[in-house]
């Protein structure tokens, strides 16, 4: 997901967003360690997602 992607969404939506994909990133995490998975990069794409979101959130909070 693009920055500006993020910035483009209300506060409430994003706190939505890092939860989902929270719980993505988790159950891909578990599925992994069973089986692997075909794209193993995905694991990393998702965890730098969620930290793009929480970074913008944070901003938010700062900038109030």
């Amino acid at each position: 997901m693009k920055i500006n992607e993020l910035k483009e969404l209300e506060t409430k939506e994003l706190q939505e967003r890092i939860e989902t994909e929270v719980a993505k990133y988790n159950q891909m995490k578990l599925n992994h360690s069973i089986s692997p998975l075909a794209n193993p990069s995905l694991i990393k794409a998702t965890r730098r997602d969620i930290a793009r979101m929480k970074t913008e959130l944070r901003q938010r909070e700062l900038n109030k």
